[in-house]
């Protein structure tokens, strides 16, 4: 490798936890570098099927390290609950997951924030959140009222911080009628302290040394390029970086370390929550990809909202990610479509538009404008390689090639470990 990065090309749910299983076979190290516990890896192997939110799929491939670096934001319940289920499943954690003390510990004030200002906002203009207390606790970060797992290690900084914290917060959730309890926080929080501590490292020194050594690293990305709150469709995003820059920040890895950046993309698009989908298909063809797909959230369970490939969309994530190869997942879910098309651009006012040029009102209004392609009309299961897909699937995929300008590495033709095409 030595460095992969693997970021999704669309609003998250491209599959990404598959491909960090199949590639983690191969490498020392993986590593989760933002968001939280908001994100979820659907991954199904020979240790049965999980959806993991914080602890890196490469945990199942045993000679592989997981490293959940300072970018993430945790739900230490969360965290323990998934360590204990992948030990139940057989898998040794303990001496393989190493937890940032600069991590920030989301606390239970952020999710009852995230809900009064959602019950504030009655709905207008929000971009749906998860309720895991995600954007409050990112708000005190950049407000200096965050408290990180390295805090947790000092008891008597702990309980200073989160004093203050809980005063603060009591004031603005007095009028909505809710409050924190401090004493049943700090109880609780003390009591995760214990068996958490095994598991807190610098993981800094970790990655940069497995560099210097160079040892295979899989950074995995969480969310999707259209989630960025930077640049995905603001304000319907996350509250982290979820572009490949984020990696230089969330892990401390300097950006000429990394060798290739993998961008992963469903044959077709989907995202679950509020906010423009361009090549949204509220018909008969939405619900027949959301149901062959099985296109329902693994984090909170809401459907997907589904459409056509959009390639405008993608074509900017190439851009501002840099991708030097791709992956395209669920190609299999377009077995069964007489017709399949695909988004190629956009036209505003009958002008073409770019992405990068859209407002978000923009999104509201474009045009996409589609090229049709004929179906295959047969399973592609079986297929170990590329010939053995139908032909129509073989001109599917180099167009897609063609019109972004990067090559197609990876085709995923199931929900199996095995179910991949190496191209």
């Amino acid at each position: 490798m030595p460095v992969t990065l693997v970021i999704g090309s669309q609003w998250g749910d491209e599959g990404k936890g598959k491909i960090i299983d199949y590639l983690a076979k191969d490498s020392d190290f993986v590593v989760r570098f933002h968001g939280g516990n908001n994100a979820g890896h659907t991954i199904i192997n020979k240790y049965g099927k999980f959806a993991l939110h914080l602890i890196p799929g490469g945990i199942f491939n045993l000679n592989t390290k997981a490293v959940i670096a300072n970018g993430v934001v945790i739900d230490l319940a969360v965290l323990l609950s998934e360590i204990e289920l992948v030990e139940k499943a057989g898998i040794k954690v303990k001496g393989r997951l190493f937890i940032s003390p600069r991590c920030q510990l989301i606390m239970p004030y952020h999710k009852l924030l995230e809900q009064v200002y959602e019950e504030a906002k009655k709905g207008v203009n929000t971009p749906q959140p998860t309720g895991r207390g995600i954007g409050p606790v990112y708000a005190d970060k950049v407000t200096y009222n965050g408290i990180t797992l390295g805090d947790l290690l000092d008891r008597k900084s702990f309980k200073e911080k989160l004093s203050v914290q809980v005063l603060i917060k009591n004031k603005t959730l007095k009028p909505f009628g809710k409050k924190v309890n401090k004493n049943v926080v700090e109880k609780d929080f003390f009591s995760m302290r214990r068996k958490i501590l095994p598991f807190i490292s610098d993981t800094f020194t970790i990655i940069n040394s497995a560099i210097d050594k160079k040892q295979n690293i899989l950074l995995e990305g969480a969310q999707g390029t259209f989630l960025d709150n930077d640049w995905g469709i603001y304000p319907f995003v996350t509250a982290s970086n979820a572009v490949s820059g984020g990696v230089n920040a969330g892990a401390g890895i300097a950006p000429n370390k990394i060798n290739k950046v993998i961008g992963v993309a469903k044959a077709y698009t989907t995202r679950v929550g509020f906010g423009p989908v361009p090549t949204e298909q509220k018909n008969g063809i939405g619900n027949k990809l959301r149901e062959i797909g099985g296109e329902y959230g693994a984090t909170t369970g809401r459907p997907r909202r589904c459409g056509w490939l959009d390639l405008e969309m993608l074509r900017f994530a190439v851009k501002i990610n840099g991708f030097t190869e791709i992956c395209i997942t669920k190609l299999d879910v377009l077995d069964n479509f007489e017709k399949i098309k695909v988004c190629v651009r956009y036209n505003l006012n009958s002008k073409r538009i770019s992405y990068e040029q859209c407002s978000t009102k923009d999104f509201d209004r474009v045009k996409p404008v589609y090229k049709t392609y004929k179906g295959w009309q047969k399973s592609i299961k079986e297929a170990k390689n590329f010939k053995d897909l139908p032909k129509e699937a073989q001109i599917y995929l180099r167009d897609i090639e063609k019109m972004l300008g990067v090559k197609i590495t990876y085709v995923s033709t199931g929900v199996k470990r095995n179910e991949i095409i190496k191209i």
